[in-house]
């Protein structure tokens, strides 16, 4: 993330910017701010989440004493989310105006040092901070989904517990807390997160995520299984079956028949699948 990529309107010539925008070498970001104009990549989601970055370097930007937070602050950190975030979240600690802008979602509460860190040049809501705020305010795949791979980036449990403990909101601390329960660093994908979470929400046993099993044709690997029950699921996307999805010389037709022989080996040691 680059401050320098986003123009503001305050810093430089109106005119300037008008006939940039009008000759299409600029993109307006949100009011005041502006962007070299962007050539697609072919992927919607990556120039989708390009924009929202954009957007929340710009209010950071644009605003003084506030600290980016919540999805926001996951997005900068890195962190996948199953949805972009619609507005840009931010804390401070004074009352917004009544002008306050649409676009952007303000939080006023006081944090600590220790909730704050910088991303970019950016005053942004520490890890934990911004997995508990995810935890208490958003829907449980939403939330399971960050935590899950928050965790990877050695997110520390312990500090969201009490941070999520000292939270006002009752239901959404209950909520936190079941979500950071059921949390696994296992899930390499949202959409492995999204499994696991409906065969939770089902009722099934907590699964063991990446389960290797062991076979006369060698080690295989599924993203959730009990073995208990020698019962193993998959989230198989279709991607990975047209050619050329996953890059240049990628083989679906190869990639399908490998898929075929592993569940054969797979069932030979009598295991079976439930996805």
């Amino acid at each position: 993330m680059n401050e320098t990529e986003i123009l503001l309107a305050r810093e430089h010539d109106r005119e300037s910017l008008r006939r940039a925008l009008r000759d299409k070498k600029i993109e307006k970001i949100r009011r005041g701010a502006y962007r070299d104009r962007r050539t697609s990549t072919g992927d919607r989601y990556r120039d989708a989440t390009e924009r929202a970055v954009a957007r929340i370097v710009a209010v950071g930007t644009q605003l003084r004493h506030v600290c980016v937070s919540h999805e926001s602050a996951a997005l900068l950190h890195g962190l996948r989310l199953w949805q972009l975030p619609q507005r840009v979240h931010v804390i401070q600690d004074y009352r917004a105006s009544s002008a306050s802008a649409r676009d952007i979602a303000r939080h006023r509460l006081t944090l600590g040092a220790h909730e704050r860190t910088e991303v970019g040049g950016l005053a942004v809501t520490s890890l934990e901070r911004t997995v508990a705020d995810c935890c208490v305010s958003l829907h449980p795949l939403l939330a399971l989904v960050i935590v899950d791979h928050a965790l990877t980036l050695g997110l520390d449990l312990g500090v969201v517990r009490e941070l999520v403990g000292g939270m006002r909101d009752v239901r959404g601390r209950r909520r936190a807390l079941l979500v950071l329960e059921l949390a696994d660093r296992g899930a390499e994908s949202a959409w492995e997160t999204w499994l696991r979470y409906l065969v939770l929400r089902a009722g099934l046993p907590r699964p063991v995520t990446q389960l290797r099993v062991s076979t006369p044709h060698g080690e295989f690997r599924a993203d959730l299984g009990w073995t208990p029950f020698r019962l193993l699921a998959e989230f198989d996307g279709r991607v990975k079956y047209v050619a050329g999805a996953l890059g240049p010389g990628h083989d679906a037709d190869r990639a399908l028949f490998d898929e075929k022989r592993r569940e054969d080996y797979l069932r030979e040691e009598r295991w079976g699948w439930c996805a």
